[in-house]
């Protein structure tokens, strides 16, 4: 489906993705599209999951950022790339039943998890060479700007309307000029928290 990354595509391999929805889902855990997971969320499909994570260009010493847990997939995915993973979910339901597959069965030592308002980012761990969010909000939240490091790349789904969003890269240069480019129009649960 166009992922080339052969790190991305391992890591895909290796997360068994029934681990990550509700019981009831679990027949249809390799289906390619999102699945509820209760509380108003979905976990994204696994060709948008490892579009964004190769979106990412990962080589595996960088300090992660993600913003919405959700189910923790992307999380595992992100565990087995990078360095050190941060991962912030609003839903305390959520965050707990992540935190149980991620740090049971899929042994993640370098995956800290947080219940919080991601909109504000992990102030305390910044910066992070890498920022991917989850859920879409209207505009870039300035919090996560601020704390992405010179040279770093965040993915975000933006847009209001659920039928207007696109994934975005925004990079910031070791200069500090920074740079958007759109990569493909999305679907994503909006990003909750105070705006």
């Amino acid at each position: 489906m166009g992922i080339r990354d052969e790190r991305v595509l391992r890591a895909v391999e290796q997360v068994p993705r029934q681990l990550f929805v509700p019981p009831a889902m679990r027949g249809e855990s390799e289906a390619d599209r999102p699945l509820p997971i209760g509380y108003g969320q979905t976990i994204s499909q696994p060709f948008i999951v490892a579009f964004m994570t190769e979106a990412l260009r990962l080589e595996g010493a960088e300090r992660v950022l993600e913003v919405g847990t959700g189910s923790g997939y992307q999380t595992a995915l992100l565990g087995l790339l990078a360095r050190e993973v941060f991962s912030i979910e609003i839903v305390p339901e959520l965050a707990a039943r992540a935190a149980e597959v991620l740090l049971g069965p899929m042994h993640l030592g370098n995956v800290r998890l947080r219940v919080g308002d991601g909109r504000q980012g992990w102030p305390e761990a910044a910066p992070f060479e890498r920022i991917i969010v989850t859920a879409a909000p209207a505009t870039i939240p300035e919090p996560l700007v601020a704390q992405l490091a010179p040279g770093g790349r965040m993915v975000i789904p933006v847009g209001a309307d659920p039928e207007v969003q696109s994934l975005r890269l925004f990079q910031r240069g070791n200069d500090g000029v920074s740079a958007t480019v759109d990569l493909l129009p999305v679907r994503f649960v909006p990003l909750t928290g105070d705006s």
